[in-house]
Formats: structure tokens, C-alpha cells, sequence
């Protein structure tokens, strides 16, 4: 996407007839434009308006003004679980577990399992007991879903949300440097939070404060939510350099019969459906090709893909690599994603999670 560069030269583009390359969404970003922390106010945050050909600076507080009376926008109200826990095997080892998500609980059953990423140096035998801080203990059972799976299975005698509630961190992404306090636990964490599940967060809602809601809905904009429980794998790097080879991670999905009645009625009156986030897009798109409002999603969005919902699109800047960079490469067209990144680089708009915002319309090329 933006060729390899020196610190004092300015980012140069690189240009693919075929976009299936991974070096295509590669770019140099300064380190120090990588937010460690939260704009102070939520809505206070930058917004690079991307709809038209030039981009244009704006405060996120101003997209009331970019929308229209009737339009609606869905949000992801999944929440975000302190889901990092610390511990040490017997023989006093230091180890780290990420719940990515808690499997459900059969009668029969005496305790709880989860799902979870291990770090640890040396990797604990299936049936080794591990010392969490808090004194409670975790069984290793198996990998995850398969024998050869990724993850592994534990064993927990209590609720893991009711563990994670009392001892867990949150899960902070891996580029954020600091060790998750107060500010973290609040600011990582939509407004819109009600579903717990995900292992980190929705972060284009996270430009959203109750006096923003306020203006959107006097103008006349709709909203609705649906739930995507996001995993770690959201920040797992493609490692093929053929992007069609990647193998998407999954996560679960779920659209409430209200929300699909209110993209109806949007749809019938001429309003645009605006989806909050990459998650929101995911989700949308996910049922329009499937059908199914409940599911597992493995869905991989990349530059040829037909949209079927989603008009308009919020979302922060993403990781070099990303697939998540592929998707909005996908939504509003290679060649103008790489002219608005190298824009927001040039204009020092802070990135990642705890960064600014960009309004992306759709308009796509599906011969790509």
C-alpha cells in the first residue's frame, strides 16, 4: 500500500493490478502516531471525511452534519471482558491466559471451560493444574476446536466471567505499551456495551458520547445494534503473501429481529445504512450472504467483494497488513484508501484502536 520508506522521505505509494498480494497493504507508519491512549473527550476526536475524491479534516463531533434524517447506523453492543488473566504453573513458571470466549455449560457438567491463548515458555501437560493470582486454579484439558487447534481448552471450577470480573486485565491490544488502569477499564469500552464476550473492542464506537447520540437523534438519524463477539484474532498479521490463502479466524454473530425490520424500512425509504465499525460491516454482510442472523462468521472481505448492506462506513485506521485494511480497500477502492492513509500519516491523525476516525462511502470497482 505505502512502499517501504526512510524516516525523513515522505511515504511513496505502490500500485497492483491484483490486490491479492500482502505486500499491497503494507505501509511504514511512525511509531509515535500508534495512540497510547484516549482522546480526553470521546466525540473530540479527529474524523477524516473520505466520501469525496480530496479527504477533508473534520472533529468527529461534526458528523451529525454528514448524515442525513433517516439514515441509520448499527452498532456493535458487544462488551468488551477483562479477559487477561496471570498465574504461574507448579513448578512456578509465569504464565498468561486470554479467554477468547466461554463454551457453554452442559447439565451434566461440573465445571466451567473456556477457550483460551496460552503464553507461558514452556507449555503445562494436558491435566497440569495452574495457579492463577486471585488463588483460584485452571485445569488444561486439550487444544481448540481440534486436537491440532490453535487454542486450548481450561477448566475452572467457578464462572470464568465471574473470575475475569474479579482478577481479570483488560485485554489491551498488543501495540498499547502501558499496563491497563482505570482510564483503560472505562475508555475500552463503548457506550453502547451490553453483551459481554469480546476480547476487544468495537473501537469505532468508541467516538461516540451520550451528548453526540443526542445530536444524531434530533437530526433524525436511526440507530440499531447487533452483537459480534470479536477475538484476538482480529489482531493476528496474514502471513501468506497470496492473501487468498489466509485463513480467517471465526467469531460468533447475532442480529436482533429488530434491527433487520429497521434496515428494511431504511432501505424502503431511501436511507443509507451506516455500519459502525469493521465488526458491524462483518456481521451485516456475514446474514446478507448467508441468511443466518445467528452464527459463526469466518467472513473475508477483500477488493472484488460485492456489498449488499452497508452504505457508509466508520471505522479507525487499521494495522499494515491487516485484514481489516483489505476490507476497507474492499468498501471505498484500493487507490483511494492508499490516498486517504497516506493523508492521515502526512496530517499526523493518530492510529489504532485508541485513534481517530475516518467516514468512508462505498464506491468500488468489482472487477478488482
Amino acid at each position: 500500500m505505502i512502499e517501504k520508506s526512510t524516516p525523513s522521505e515522505p511515504s511513496q505509494i505502490s500500485h497492483s493490478s491484483h490486490l491479492n498480494r500482502l505486500s499491497d497493504y503494507d505501509f511504514v507508519l511512525p511509531q509515535h502516531l500508534i495512540a497510547q491512549h484516549p482522546a480526553q473527550i470521546r466525540s473530540a476526536s479527529r474524523l477524516l471525511d473520505g466520501r469525496a475524491t480530496m479527504p477533508v479534516d473534520r472533529i468527529f463531533n461534526q458528523l451529525p452534519n454528514l448524515l442525513r434524517s433517516g439514515d441509520l447506523m448499527v452498532f456493535n453492543d458487544t462488551q468488551v471482558i477483562k479477559a487477561r488473566l496471570f498465574g504461574a504453573k507448579k513448578s512456578g513458571g509465569k504464565l498468561e491466559i486470554l479467554i477468547e470466549r466461554v463454551l457453554p455449560k452442559s447439565p451434566e457438567q461440573t465445571n466451567y471451560t473456556a477457550a483460551v491463548h496460552l503464553k507461558v515458555s514452556k507449555k503445562p501437560r494436558v491435566g497440569d493444574t495452574l495457579l492463577m493470582d486471585g488463588g483460584f486454579n485452571a485445569e488444561l484439558l486439550g487444544r481448540w476446536p481440534t486436537e491440532s487447534g490453535p487454542l486450548y481448552i481450561m477448566s475452572f471450577q467457578e464462572d470464568p466471567f465471574k473470575l475475569m470480573q474479579l482478577y481479570g486485565h483488560v485485554p489491551l491490544p498488543p501495540y498499547v505499551e502501558h499496563s491497563d488502569d482505570l482510564e483503560d477499564v472505562q475508555r475500552y469500552q463503548s457506550i453502547f456495551a451490553k453483551s459481554p464476550g469480546a476480547v476487544a473492542a468495537p473501537t469505532a464506537s468508541l467516538h461516540f458520547d451520550p451528548e453526540l447520540m443526542k445530536v444524531l437523534s434530533d437530526k433524525g438519524v436511526e440507530t440499531a445494534q447487533l452483537t459480534l463477539h470479536i477475538g484476538a484474532g482480529t489482531f493476528q498479521p496474514v502471513k501468506t503473501e497470496d492473501i487468498n490463502l489466509h485463513n480467517m479466524h471465526s467469531e460468533w454473530y447475532n442480529i436482533p429481529p429488530q434491527t433487520l425490520t429497521a434496515i428494511d424500512k431504511c432501505k424502503k425509504n431511501g436511507g443509507r445504512v451506516v455500519a459502525v465499525g469493521t465488526t458491524s460491516v462483518r456481521t451485516l454482510e456475514s446474514w446478507a450472504s448467508t441468511g443466518l442472523t445467528s452464527a459463526e462468521t469466518n467472513i473475508f472481505i477483500r477488493p472484488g467483494f460485492k456489498f449488499n448492506v452497508v452504505d457508509l462506513l466508520i471505522t479507525n485506521f487499521h494495522l499494515p497488513k491487516s485484514t481489516l485494511l483489505m476490507l476497507v480497500s474492499a468498501f471505498t477502492g484500493y487507490d483511494h484508501i492508499k490516498k486517504l492513509y497516506r493523508h492521515a500519516i502526512e496530517n499526523e491523525y493518530r492510529f489504532f484502536s485508541y485513534g481517530d476516525a475516518m467516514l468512508l462511502e462505498k464506491r468500488i470497482d468489482y472487477s478488482a
